[in-house]
């Protein structure tokens, strides 16, 4: 029978991890060898991870987020980055990135990640670094993105070598590696980040960049979207429902729903409920406030509040007793005019005390004159009465408010309904300050399919995979969809790859195949795919950038691999000079040349066609 009354829901404290700064690691001695081991940087939006390509047991030896705090004015040695910063909250409207979304803009700040880098990697980057440089980039990454990276390695760094290759890609080639599948590779790759989400056709083995699309839905969106949901829920809590903590939510106690609608009727359940609310429990103090105060001090403090609760009574019932003799003097003044004979005066004066009758009014006089004669007495006893009252009656505990029961029952209109004097309300202070995370667990995610809540116009994840699949031909969405690879850190929710599949069975064909497999590590496979493709291609080869290559073609210059963006060279057309002047123009409109009119539309025509054959070549 104990069993039954056994409490169903569950419990969840906080863990508010506290990060501790990131060691300096010796440089191994590979990377001191004539053909330097290269180095190997995720840049992440939301994290940043880097280590070396030594061999393939090699794991990120750097993993910190992606933030910086500096204050105004400070030197650049007194910036806090990534793990140097113990609890972001107290900084966080100090906190700047180098990302705007996805893509790196701040690059100040991102010279600070890079010297953060080398230095826990045990390279000294006063002179220069030596060692090839891996690093990852946005899908379609901006050609002046891009130059500005390469200037700041080449001209600030001095690195030998640079490879540019997009994180979702690696990640993409770094597991079909592991599932042994041959290349060329062919498949779709759904990738969602903290600030972006994107769909990557890829078709033997090259990067469709044509074809790709970006969704602006993904972690940051749904943090904001969880934070706002709770401190609307808790408005008593606003300071407590921190981003750190509205993301350990979403990163510990969230998951994807396999059927949006069916899962929510579930929760209508008051059993289901119970069992699936987690209850976050916020740090709080169980201690009464003035449990430490001696008893002396009590006894001294109830004896002030009883003497001030009586000066107030006795206040009050003097104002009383004046309010109804003025008011009795009044009634026997009227009720005079009756006696004297002047009715006229009389009746009106009813009327402006709203009554009807002369025994209204005499039973009215009555009263008052009771009232009085009671108020006299009590005024008159009190100072004796209330004298006598020990302090041991309030024994019990009291507080500013307790003093109500004291005051006088004479005053209707002040009083209280009535109460057991000595009853508390029970008040349970834990789970005052407990949160219950019950829908928002698939509401918040579920931003990913449906972006709509939070005012954006634009499509879900499944809607823009089929929009994307239905600008190929059947033979090759057959090929595309027979590898649906989902990657990045916000994919890690529960029941994400059986929502991908659910949706998939709905939007393909009838008895038509697909398989979607999930990365071994959605967050860190780009980085394992990075060291693989380092491994397996050595600095000056294909993929990689020389220093006199990128003082040649430019910081835009892209060599292209497996996992790379495209290079699409773009021409500038030059404007034409403006001509001078020439007498002609004061001629009459019908002698000027019908072909000076046009003699501007053949010097532009074949710029504008070379243009558009340069980017379909290389798109094709």
């Amino acid at each position: 029978m104990a069993s039954k009354h056994e409490p169903v829901y569950q419990i969840f404290s906080f863990q508010d991890f506290k990060s501790s700064p990131d060691p300096i690691y010796e440089p191994p001695s590979q990377s001191l060898a004539p053909t330097a081991a290269p180095i190997v940087i995720d840049n992440g939006s939301f994290q940043t991870r880097a280590g070396w390509a030594l061999e393939e047991r090699e794991a990120p030896r750097l993993l910190f987020k992606s933030v910086a705090a500096r204050s105004r004015g400070a030197a650049r040695s007194e910036t806090q980055i990534g793990n140097d910063i113990p609890n972001l909250e107290p900084l966080r409207w100090l906190l700047k990135s180098q990302f705007d979304r996805n893509v790196v803009v701040n690059f100040e700040i991102q010279e600070l990640m890079f010297d953060h880098v080398f230095a826990h990697l045990g390279i000294g980057s006063e002179g220069s670094v030596s060692q090839p440089i891996v690093v990852t980039e946005a899908p379609c990454n901006p050609l002046h993105c891009r130059q500005m990276m390469s200037e700041l390695l080449f001209e600030c760094y001095h690195v030998p070598y640079v490879s540019y290759g997009v994180d979702n890609l690696y990640s993409f080639y770094h597991n079909n590696t592991q599932r042994s599948v041959q290349p060329p590779h062919t498949g779709i790759v759904l990738s969602s980040g903290y600030h972006c989400s994107h769909i990557l056709p890829v078709i033997n083995g090259r990067f469709d960049a044509v074809n790709c699309k970006r969704m602006n839905v993904a972690g940051s969106q749904s943090a904001s979207y969880l934070q706002r949901l709770l401190q609307l829920k808790y408005p008593g809590h606003l300071a407590a429902v921190t981003l750190s903590r509205v993301e350990e939510l979403l990163h510990e106690h969230s998951y994807i729903a396999e059927d949006y609608q069916d899962e929510l009727e579930k929760w209508r359940s008051p059993e289901f409920y119970e069992r699936e609310v987690h209850r976050m429990q916020l740090p709080f103090s169980g201690k009464v406030p003035g449990g430490s105060v001696s008893v002396e001090e009590r006894h001294e403090r109830r004896a002030q509040q009883l003497r001030r609760l009586q000066e107030i009574n006795a206040r009050r019932r003097e104002e009383k007793l004046l309010q109804d003799q003025e008011r009795l003097d009044r009634l026997m003044g009227v009720q005079e005019l009756l006696e004297d004979g002047l009715l006229d005066h009389f009746h009106k004066n009813l009327v402006e005390l709203n009554m009807d009758s002369a025994e209204e009014l005499q039973s009215y006089i009555n009263k008052l004159q009771l009232a009085v004669e009671q108020g006299r007495h009590k005024l008159l006893h009190s100072d004796g009465a209330e004298g006598k009252t020990e302090v041991s009656e309030l024994e019990h505990p009291m507080d500013e408010g307790d003093g109500v029961a004291l005051m006088d029952p004479d005053f209707p209109e002040d009083t209280l309904p009535e109460k057991p004097a000595h009853v508390q309300p029970v008040f349970n202070m834990a789970e005052y300050h407990q949160l219950f995370v019950g829908t928002e667990r698939l509401r918040c995610p579920e931003l990913l399919f449906q972006p709509s809540p939070t005012g954006e116009e634009q499509m879900g994840l499944m809607e823009a995979l089929q929009y994307v699949l239905a600008r190929y031909t059947p033979e090759q969405q057959e090929a595309l969809v027979s590898n649906v690879f989902l990657t990045g850190g916000n994919m890690l929710y529960p029941g994400m790859k059986e929502r991908v599949e659910r949706e998939l069975l709905a939007m393909r064909p009838f008895q038509s195949q697909f398989k979607v497999t999930m990365a071994s590590q959605p967050a860190l496979d780009a980085w394992y795919g990075a060291r693989d493709w380092a491994l397996e291609h050595p600095a000056g080869g294909e993929g990689w950038i020389s220093r006199q290559e990128y003082e040649e073609k430019g910081g835009e210059y892209l060599s292209e691999h497996c996992a790379s963006n495209l290079f699409i060279p773009m021409k500038l057309v030059k404007p034409l000079l403006a001509r001078p002047a020439e007498p002609s123009v004061t001629m009459p409109t019908s002698t000027v040349p019908s072909a000076a009119v046009t003699t501007v539309t053949p010097a532009l025509t074949p710029s504008c066609s070379a243009v558009a054959a340069d980017v379909s070549m290389v798109a094709s």
